[in-house]
């Protein structure tokens, strides 16, 4: 006899027991089983417990409440983490937050799949995210599947008008686009990759002055899509029309941007592949320092939404690298590997009361910076 084989997709839960019962619920996170017998009609509703490391982090970012916030994945969970009075909040959140930025009073997120659109007043009463729902706290904006997907970066321009959203585009597509969110208008406009750099999608996005952006691409498609360029770009847009003024793929051979920053100087500090740190005179567009980190530092940090690079308020630049955190001397562009990490040092970051705060796995680390 041919054995009996059950097909689907990912989404596959096999519902039916040898003894005709099926499990009509398995709830992982509120650790509880329900199973009905159709016979009887009777159900019943057993309780069970495990241990497991827990659901990896994504990304983090202050929020305007002071509190450190992101989003995990497998289950797909909010966290707000207090270092002032050591509390935590854990709720169930809208899909995965691959992106996480401040901006004023505001935190947005650019989330997967659907490359949704959130935005949270902390202030205000947590109220569960709905699509299409007004009083929501997060609220749904806008999402801009297939054109973006999965997103990689999520830039608030800083003269409080503008969200910029990046990524790459839905499975089996190559090329992603841009999401332009007008604060102000409460409109969206998107801009396909045929329109930007074709075939490419962006993975890292940096404020330049007088509403330009530095964007930095990958070559990555969508899941399961076809990688057609042949070398990532970087390139300056203008918010206003939404047109690339300059792109130029800087160094041979590099298949993505990992993450941008520009200083108070107008010069940007990025990351490529990983393992090439440069620096970027936006005015001349020409690289005017490049370092190999491989050796003496290692891969810098990475996740969907890296946040590789992590500033201060007072200006000072560290950078995130698998196995520890460094700091940029912005005067002479040299890297010094301040502590190395107990461990390895998963998605960035962001600075807060004289500590960098950084995920691994699942757990939320921080390093106390040295005070000079």
């Amino acid at each position: 006899d041919q054995p009996k084989v059950i097909t689907s997709s990912q989404a596959l839960f096999h519902r039916e027991f040898p003894d005709g019962k099926i499990l009509k619920a398995c709830d992982l996170v509120d650790r509880k089983l329900v199973v009905e017998d159709p016979a009887s009609g009777e159900v019943r509703e057993l309780d069970f417990d495990y241990t497991s490391e827990g659901a990896h982090i994504m990304g983090i970012a202050v929020a305007p409440d002071g509190t450190l916030c992101g989003g995990t994945a497998f289950p797909m969970r909010f966290f707000s983490y207090d270092p002032k009075t050591d509390e935590w909040v854990n709720r169930e959140s809208y899909h995965q937050w691959n992106t996480v930025a401040r901006a004023g009073d505001r935190f947005f997120v650019g989330g997967y799949g659907g490359g949704f659109l959130l935005e949270w007043d902390p202030s205000k009463e947590w109220a569960p995210t709905v699509k299409g729902k007004e009083d929501c706290n997060p609220r749904y904006l806008t999402e801009c599947t297939p054109v973006i997907h999965r997103p990689h970066d999520l830039l608030p321009y800083p003269d409080g008008k503008t969200v910029v959203l990046a990524g790459t585009p839905g499975y089996g597509y190559t090329g992603g686009g841009l999401l332009f969110w007008n604060r102000e208008t409460k409109q969206a406009e998107v801009v396909e990759h045929a329109e930007l750099l074709p075939d490419q999608s962006t993975q890292s996005l940096a404020a330049l002055p007088d509403r330009k952006i530095l964007g930095g691409s990958t070559t990555s498609a969508g899941t399961g899509g076809e990688v057609k360029a042949k070398q990532a770009e970087l390139y300056i847009l203008d918010l206003d029309t939404k047109k690339i003024e300059w792109h130029e793929p800087l160094f041979p051979g590099v298949q993505g941007y990992t993450d941008l920053w520009v200083s108070s100087d107008g010069l940007a500090y990025g990351v490529a592949d990983q393992k090439t740190f440069f620096v970027f005179d936006p005015i001349k567009r020409k690289v005017i320092h490049q370092q190999d980190l491989t050796e003496e530092f290692g891969p810098t940090t990475s996740q969907q939404g890296p946040r590789v690079f992590v500033s201060s308020p007072g200006g000072d630049l560290y950078m995130l690298f698998r196995k520890g955190v460094g700091q940029v001397d912005l005067e002479d562009y040299g890297i010094k590997m301040l502590a190395d990490s107990p461990v390895t040092i998963g998605p960035g970051g962001d600075y807060l009361d004289g500590k960098i705060y950084f995920g691994s796995g699942s757990h939320l680390y921080s390093y106390q910076v040295p005070t000079q």
